[in-house]
């Protein structure tokens, strides 16, 4: 399948890290509209470029167009590339507005096309892991999740000086205009409706705490910088997410099920330490030991141990590519698992409805503010 990136920016440089991962993938060409920017991409990757947005769009050789633009381009970029006869796989979220993503959604269709949604971390090693953790029934059924997707304090770093492999500055003002919720709720959404289900309401709140986020960002508008969901899923799972860009660094999973608990270090990590409890089981030592300490201290120590046992990962026939720390995902398996569905003539898995429905969370988390509570999800799948 040849794939063809429209958006040569910071995260274009993660798809290509990734890329050799999946030698099924072809890339025809990419396009963007800043030409310095498209130089400097080309030149790094020495990869093909397009003239324009319609050579791209217009060459038949291109099965997938891969819309890495930002946010509220996604809508008119991915409306032509189908309009134009291409599959469309789109960063996060589908749209700024629910009705077109629902118009993305239903053009898709329409024309007999997949449009797939980033991000690609619910297709890991850690959610296969855990997913057959939950299925082989150990820890019994899942009640409660807290999920958490809290970037820490950036805005205090010197973000400005960020740059990716090909030089592409870190968009930081862009992001504190979009926010970290349309940025980051994804990356926790996908694991969470891929495990439970779909979200039958969503009771949520959105604030920006700290309006001013340093020198370069006092005339912009703020989108919220945190924001926090109580989700409850059609099969009875309650969750908690959190997002935000002030809390220290934390993208955990937590899982409390009747029979024990799961726990997911981090959801940006492709095969993230796992760790599982079960009820009546041994207690690790070095907690049991932690348990004594603090009882002869009479106080509680600033760290604990992860509960219960590591669950191990099988063996890897070969060592995947990966963006450095923080950022170990493979971007470019969500396009994949794309591809692969089109060529077996079934619908790819963060695709179609289910794509749509975790753009309408986040865009309720983003903008809880301004809808009534609970709300109540329009979109199933």
């Amino acid at each position: 399948m040849k794939i063809a990136l429209v958006g040569t920016g910071f995260v274009a440089d993660y798809y290509m890290t990734t890329l050799a991962n999946h030698p099924a993938l072809a890339l025809a060409g990419v396009w963007d509209r800043d030409a310095g920017r498209l130089a400097a991409f080309r030149s790094f990757h020495n990869v093909p470029a397009y003239p324009d947005l319609d050579a791209l769009l217009i060459d038949p050789a291109v099965g997938i167009v891969v819309n890495l633009t930002t946010p509220e381009s996604h809508y008119e970029i991915t409306s032509r590339a189908l309009a134009a006869g291409k599959h469309v796989y789109c960063e996060k979220p589908l749209a700024m507005e629910f009705v077109q993503a629902e118009a993305l959604v239903a053009q898709a269709k329409a024309a007999g096309l997949t449009l797939a949604t980033a991000p690609a971390n619910g297709l890991s090693d850690a959610h296969r892991l855990v997913a057959e953790a939950l299925g082989s029934g150990r820890i019994g059924a899942p009640r409660l999740v807290y999920a958490a997707m809290e970037d820490g304090p950036v805005f205090r770093d010197k973000w400005a000086s960020w740059r990716s492999r090909s030089g592409a500055p870190w968009p930081g003002l862009h992001e504190f205009e979009i926010g970290c919720t349309l940025e980051h709720a994804g990356y926790a959404l996908s694991w969470l409706v891929s495990l439970f289900g779909p979200v039958e309401s969503l009771t949520a709140f959105s604030a920006v705490t700290f309006p001013e986020k340093g020198p370069g960002t006092e005339h912009i508008v703020m989108a919220p910088d945190f924001s926090v969901g109580c989700l409850t899923f059609r099969s009875g799972v309650v969750a908690r997410l959190t997002n935000g860009l002030c809390a220290p660094r934390d993208r955990s999973l937590q899982i409390f099920a009747e029979k024990g608990s799961l726990t997911v270090r981090d959801l940006w990590d492709n095969r993230s330490v796992v760790h599982v409890e079960e009820s009546g089981a041994p207690r690790p030592l070095l907690g049991r030991l932690l348990t004594r300490v603090e009882a002869k201290l009479r106080r509680a120590m600033p760290w604990r141990p992860t509960p219960g046992r590591r669950l191990p990962y099988p063996a890897q026939a070969v060592s995947k590519a990966l963006p450095g720390f923080p950022s170990q995902i493979d971007f470019m398996r969500g396009i994949a698992d794309q591809a692969e569905a089109i060529a077996r003539g079934e619908v790819p898995r963060f695709s179609g409805a289910l794509a749509l429905h975790i753009s309408e969370l986040a865009l309720a988390l983003n903008n809880a503010g301004d809808l009534p509570q609970p709300y109540r999800p329009k979109s199933s799948f």
